[in-house]
């Protein structure tokens, strides 16, 4: 089987936590196929160099939209995004056509470490399952 593809955002006020779980579960993400926005996953791979992330555009450059892409061109099989509630987002927008597509195209979408956790332990029985 291909390598899962997924992907990894964070609102600035949460990325801190989302690069500790990614470090937390790292035996775990070497068997993915990592794609993040572009500070997301500059600190990703700071912490995890052994960790091949692709970068892309930071989420108000354009990285959102370039997700929201691979989920419709269904290159994509998982998001996660820990999101930050309690801050105002100048790209909301864009955040709520990324949500959208999730829903829309049905892949497991994550919004916070809870739900992070279950999912990367579905994810892994998944892998395994196939292997």
């Amino acid at each position: 089987m291909d390598r899962l593809r997924v992907a990894l955002v964070a609102h600035d006020e949460k990325k801190p936590d989302l690069v500790a779980w990614v470090e937390q579960h790292r035996q775990h993400f070497k068997g993915f196929e990592l794609f993040a926005t572009g500070t997301t996953g500059l600190r990703v791979t700071e912490r995890c160099p052994e960790l091949p992330v692709k970068r892309l555009k930071s989420g108000p450059l354009g990285g959102d939209q370039q997700i929201g892409a691979m989920i419709a061109e269904r290159t994509l099989d998982a998001l996660i995004f820990f999101v930050d509630p309690l801050s105002p987002h100048p790209h909301d927008v864009d955040v709520k056509a990324l949500t959208r597509l999730a829903i829309v195209y049905d892949i497991p979408f994550a919004l916070n470490r809870a739900t992070a956790e279950m999912m990367l332990a579905e994810l892994c029985l998944a892998r395994r399952a196939v292997d």
